[in-house]
């Protein structure tokens, strides 16, 4: 025998789908649980919002720990990070001839067109940027929200500190391979000989 359903028989499709009009019943259970139960609406800006720890306002810049490499501008999708820097020589004692080092003179990020993947601060190898929780910095020009150095290292004081590490998680690499320096670098304990090793003329 062929199933009825094969045959679109209105009565086994009823049946599958159920009562008519059920779904509404439960979108109208839904709004009068809604209607009955208070408002969490938060009075911004009058009352600060709870953000979560890792929240993504704007990106905060630490000058002193930027190299020019260069890393963030060339990785960043939106190209909205403009860098521009010269070379000074350095001299180093007991070097044969001087040393270059690159110095900052440009660092702007322009967030009217950042989209706030982030990807500039993973690829940093030097730590020089962070984000900031902040994110109250809208402007009535568009061409405000281009922030220069001066403005990114602003708003480094609003940096939260980083998280404690989990003391059941691995170390860091830093720390393990610290330690192993520092096992390296301590000296062996004297080997202590037995009454059996001694030579026995004396």
């Amino acid at each position: 025998m062929s199933d009825p359903s094969e045959h679109g028989d209105p009565a086994s499709a009823t049946g599958a789908r159920g009562l008519p009009g059920a779904g509404l019943v439960k979108g109208l259970a839904v709004t009068l649980k809604t209607m009955t139960s208070r408002s969490t609406t938060q009075q911004y800006p009058d009352v600060a919002p709870d953000l979560p720890p890792r929240s993504r306002g704007v990106i905060a810049l630490s000058e002193e720990n930027c190299t020019v490499c260069m890393l963030c501008a060339r990785e960043c999708p939106d190209w909205c990070i403009y860098i521009d820097s010269h070379k000074e020589e350095v001299a180093v004692p007991g070097a044969a001839r001087p040393r270059q080092r690159n110095v900052l003179d440009k660092f702007d990020i322009d967030f009217s067109l950042c989209m706030y993947c982030g990807i500039c601060i993973e690829v940093c190898p030097f730590d020089a940027l962070y984000w900031s929780p902040e994110f109250e910095y809208a402007e009535y020009d568009i061409k405000d929200l281009l922030h220069d150095k001066d403005h990114l290292g602003q708003w480094m004081a609003t940096v939260p500190p980083p998280q404690a590490h989990d003391p059941n998680g691995e170390p860091a690499k830093e720390e393990t391979a610290a330690a192993r320096k520092a096992a390296a670098a301590r000296p062996a304990p004297p080997s202590v000989r037995s009454d059996a090793d001694q030579d026995p003329a004396s």
